[in-house]
């Protein structure tokens, strides 16, 4: 719906739900109202719960976001339910206090990716041919969670696979996503234009000419923190609507419209990441730096992928897998070797500064992508001769072996820090290990750990259920962080280990807060 559009409850609903006009009111407390609200991520609203004014009355037109924002913070119709659904880093756009339970739906876990592609490809010898390759690869398969990106997969690895060379069967993220553009202008070429190329050696200037307008608007809406976009946005791009309208028609894997309220035309890509990878595709000169500065800022993570994209394109590989799309006049072998070498070094200047351990992460990512992981390649050469222990490791070496861990293909049953030698800012940077672990055991936290590890435990992410903290130097003064854990719905907390410990009696009490709320899943404390 626009924006600018003014409308109550009631005549929204009744536009998109005919039934209800006879309905005279739905707050009779007889009538059961749910609220379905899928992709808060997508979502274009600014969603201004501080400064939005108070609406509490279903007859009264105002704008769709004051509606729901009152609808989520229950000042309109309290006694309906609403379910949302979003990305995790969009989450954050509601305030803790309107959200009653939070679900996490991991997608497919790893026997039903194998399912997927076994039902997808009707020749079992290719879907098996294709589910080794996805192995051989720890972060596709990872992405494999999603159903999209397992659809996306199979689209591209049916079709390579069956081909005679298989050299250049993607390895990478952004080596599935180039390919994946690239076989749909095959398959529109070759049913519109008449085209026999199965592997064209470079693309025509109007595909060029049309992703490259694509890209353009996927970049300007992703930076504006849009899913969605209307005409005015196509046109600001050069993309007018028969021509969208067309491109649709013939590639709807990458492009689609849709009818929104009012017959109002809407636009979007089929994915945000086919977003994303659209974002990177843009010809903007010295943009890395931007874009790793950009992405670290970012509050929500939305551009995490697009920098994992843009740093993937920037190889000369890729680059002449898109067929000349990103080509740069004036550009050698030579002169982007160079330019990638910087970006790793700035990348890996960043790992040394960033404090945050879950963004660090994406910047091991991003290195994976440009094929230059080498600190988690001797991490692991470390890690597999059994020597780690024997060595003080620095902060940058345990965010690579954090990396190293989260990589593997199997959840860790029990990680124990005491097994590593390093600072407290290398033990921060292993947090992100300890959130996925099943059991999780610590060295000398003291109070300022234990709090930092607090708010990781009250993520709706973390899935540790035993948790070992004795002879950590714990005091009163970090019982009511635990307790506010013990009393999160998010927590998943079934047993905690507090031996030898100087709580004191003010800090059981400060405990036993948190024990004796309904919440508190807890059943086993030492």
């Amino acid at each position: 719906m626009r924006l600018d559009r003014s409308r109550c409850l009631m005549q929204l609903l009744a536009h998109y739900f005919s039934e209800l006009k006879e309905i005279d009111s739905i707050e009779d407390g007889e009538t059961k109202t749910v609220f379905i609200f899928d992709g808060l991520d997508e979502c274009r609203l600014p969603l201004d719960f501080k400064n939005n004014e108070k609406c509490c009355d279903v007859t009264k037109p105002t704008s769709v976001d004051v509606l729901l924002t009152n609808l989520i913070k229950g000042n309109l119709l309290p006694s309906a339910l609403l379910w949302i659904t979003s990305r995790p880093a969009a989450a954050n756009q509601i305030p803790p206090e309107c959200v009653d339970q939070v679900t996490e739906v991991r997608g497919f876990n790893d026997p039903q990716k194998e399912e997927y592609f076994r039902k997808k490809i009707t020749d079992q010898n290719l879907a098996n041919e294709i589910i080794k390759h996805m192995k051989t690869s720890r972060s596709l398969h990872i992405m494999c969670h999603m159903p999209v990106f397992c659809w996306l997969s199979a689209t591209v690895l049916e079709m390579m696979l069956k081909e005679a060379e298989k050299d250049d069967v993607p390895k990478t993220l952004t080596q599935m996503y180039s390919h994946f553009i690239l076989i749909q202008i095959i398959v529109k070429n070759k049913k519109y234009n008449k085209a026999t190329e199965t592997n064209p050696k470079e693309l025509s200037q109007s595909d060029k000419e049309m992703i490259l307008k694509l890209a353009k608007l996927a970049f300007q809406q992703l930076q504006k923190g849009n899913l969605i976009f209307y005409e005015e946005d196509l046109r600001e791009c050069g993309l007018d609507v028969t021509e969208a309208s067309e491109y649709s028609a013939l590639c709807t894997e990458i492009f689609k419209e849709e009818s929104g309220v009012y017959q109002d035309k809407v636009y979007s890509f089929v994915h945000l990441s086919i977003q994303e990878f659209l974002a990177a595709s843009i010809q903007l000169s010295d943009l890395h730096r931007r874009a790793v500065d950009q992405a670290l800022k970012s509050k929500n993570g939305h551009l995490d992928l697009f920098l994992r994209f843009l740093l993937g394109l920037s190889l000369e590989s890729n680059q002449n897998l898109l067929r000349g799309l990103l080509t740069q006049t004036g550009s050698t072998t030579q002169t982007n070797e160079e330019t990638v070498n910087r970006t790793v070094r700035y990348l890996s200047d960043k790992i040394n500064q960033e404090s945050s351990p879950e963004r660090i992460i994406n910047l091991f990512h991003c290195l994976n992508e440009l094929g230059a992981n080498s600190l988690v390649e001797d991490m692991q050469t470390s890690l597999r001769s059994g020597t780690l222990s024997e060595t003080e490791l620095e902060p940058d070496q345990c965010s690579a072996l954090a990396y190293l861990l989260l990589m593997s293909e199997e959840v860790l049953e029990e990680f124990d820090m005491k097994t590593y030698n390093t600072s407290k800012e290398g033990y921060q940077r292993l947090l992100p290990v300890v959130r996925t672990c099943k059991r999780a055991l610590y060295n000398d936290l003291g109070d300022r750990g234990v709090k930092l590890l607090c708010i990781g435990l009250t993520s709706p992410l973390c899935n540790i259920q035993t948790l070992v903290l004795g002879q950590c130097g714990l005091t009163e003064g970090c019982c009511s962080d635990l307790a506010s854990v013990l009393s999160s719905p998010n927590s998943q907390l079934k047993q905690l280990e507090l031996r030898d410990n100087d709580l004191q009696d003010s800090g059981v009490t400060l405990l036993s807060a948190g024990l004796e709320d309904p919440d508190c899943k807890l059943h086993t404390l030492g």
